[in-house]
């Protein structure tokens, strides 16, 4: 960690042991991401140290933003998926009450089974055109456009369940099946992005927070006459309860680092406290500090198979919503667990600083 002092920190970041250390890998970039090119999720399952290698590879997760399995994981059964999911978040200190996330919408009958023709309430299944139903009453769906306006993907950006008191920690996407081209992923690190904000900037941005209401999960159910799902991974979950307020800023629980969180994309509804043009102000900045610094950014070219997963506390990600382009179409299965409250510990510091790196 540097020679930053961490004994003031609410939590002291989690040291990663040695136990993966055997698994070839390469780091997508300097800043964020790795792909484990040959590595089997289900041999850190059976290892005899199965808790020790999950536990280096959630700290290794939050570390790097976010891991790539490339080779097929075909031999990792669902519930193998939400066990790694659940485990990732457990073995490094999630408030105990809390587990796997369960999607607002569960009991939507556009809500589509997994291949096998079953459901399952902590698994969410990505499906583009299955997408265009579950959320048919959303107002400016991302990648929406018309002919005076071109689609605005910055919209995509987001993190996964900002809409709840207690948004998710992991998140585990296993792709299916995959088109011949297009349906690429990118992750930014929030990490880079607190960084390359000027110092007077990161003091601002620190004392601000941003609703994130999402009243689609209402509207959905009361179109489609069904019941909402609740409680959702967390005793804080809740009913409607789909309008939080978080920090822009944030601490990671895991490393102890300041992170951009809530101030820009899908889930933003508004920076709280400000005027209206104050608002989209500052939201038009963060969007173009994701978009004119690419170096923040992984991006998975998927293939049948393959796996990632992220830590939704430090980092932003998006689909690219072109696979209505060629034939086919990309289809995964995803867990997501749910971690605490998002808070910014003022005795937290960036990336950069913790590693003792250099400002940009």
């Amino acid at each position: 960690m540097g020679s930053v002092d961490t004994k003031n920190l609410k939590r002291e970041p989690l040291k990663r042991g040695s136990s993966i250390d055997h698994l070839e890998y390469v780091d997508v970039s300097p800043i964020i991401g790795r792909e484990y090119p040959t590595a089997k999720l289900k041999d850190i399952l059976t290892a005899p140290n199965a808790e020790e290698q999950l536990r280096d590879l959630a700290i290794t997760i939050c570390e790097r933003g976010v891991v790539f399995f490339r080779a097929a994981q075909d031999d990792l059964s669902v519930e193998e998926q939400k066990h790694i999911t659940d485990m990732l978040g457990k073995l490094t200190g999630r408030p105990a009450e809390n587990g796997l996330h369960v999607h607002p919408l569960y009991n939507d009958p556009n809500n589509l089974p997994m291949a096998d023709g079953t459901t399952d309430e902590n698994i969410y299944v990505i499906n583009s055109e299955a997408a265009k139903k579950l959320y048919a009453t959303m107002k400016k769906r991302p990648g929406s456009g018309t002919n005076e306006e071109p689609r605005d993907l910055g919209r995509e950006w987001h993190s996964d369940s900002l809409f709840e008191n207690c948004p998710s920690d992991f998140s585990f996407l296993r792709m299916q099946s995959t088109p011949p081209a297009g349906g690429d992923t990118l992750w930014a690190s929030g990490y880079e992005l607190y960084d390359r904000l000027s110092p007077p900037f990161q003091k601002f941005f620190e004392t601000l927070t941003a609703t994130c209401e999402q009243p689609v999960f209402k509207s959905a159910c009361e179109a489609g006459g069904y019941e909402i799902m609740s409680p959702r991974g967390s005793p804080l979950n809740i009913d409607f309860q789909f309008a939080p307020s978080h920090p822009v800023i944030r601490t990671h629980p895991v490393t102890g680092w300041k992170s951009l969180f809530a101030g820009v994309g899908l889930h933003v509804s508004r920076i709280d406290g400000v005027t209206s043009y104050e608002d989209s102000l500052i939201r038009d900045y963060v969007m173009r500090l994701v978009t004119r610094n690419h170096d923040c950014i992984a991006r998975m070219h998927w293939t049948r198979g393959a796996c990632a997963i992220w830590s939704n506390e430090c980092t932003l990600h998006a689909a690219t919503p072109d696979t209505h382009l060629v034939e086919g179409i990309r289809t995964g299965v995803r867990a997501s667990g749910i971690g605490g409250v998002p808070y910014l510990d003022p005795a937290s510091t960036g990336r950069r600083e913790a590693l003792g790196l250099p400002r940009v």
